[in-house]
């Protein structure tokens, strides 16, 4: 029976298994998606959802919560300013993991952890750089699908 056994081990010791932790929960926050093993991915979730919870209250208490786990500035500041705000309104549930099949190496069954809505985010942002590359390229004079120029 499993009474009262919690968590994931992961084959480390407890210093190792903190640092993958602390550097996947930092990876899903600044990069919004992972591919890792199904079994890092579902230990990382429950972090990554405290750390969104903390930046949902936005006090100093929080923020330096978040700032003691995680590995950069950048990703403190990208969660509190961005990721935060994101889930404002919602009530739990902010990562996906979706199991993407065997690894080519040893054949470990990958999945990813993503930020839920994340891929929205990511096609609004090409969206838009692809909306200003063209608008720079017509005030260049320049045709916007490869070619030569026309007179």
């Amino acid at each position: 029976m499993r009474h009262r056994v919690g968590g994931y081990k992961l084959k480390r010791d407890i210093g190792a298994r903190r640092a993958l932790l602390r550097n996947l929960v930092t990876s899903v926050i600044d990069n919004e998606r992972i591919i890792t093993t199904v079994a890092k991915a579902k230990a990382a979730r429950p972090l990554v959802e405290k750390m969104i919870t903390l930046a949902k209250q936005d006090t100093l208490h929080a923020r330096r919560q978040a700032a003691a786990f995680l590995q950069t500035q950048d990703s403190v500041k990208k969660l509190f300013d961005t990721v935060g705000s994101r889930f404002g309104q919602r009530n739990g549930g902010y990562t996906r993991i979706t199991k993407l099949g065997p690894r080519h190496g040893d054949g470990a069954e990958q999945a990813m952890l993503e930020l839920v809505g994340s891929e929205l985010v990511k096609r609004a942002a090409e969206r838009a750089k692809r909306r200003e590359e063209k608008l720079k390229a017509m005030r260049e004079g320049q045709p916007d699908e490869g070619g030569e120029q026309q007179s």
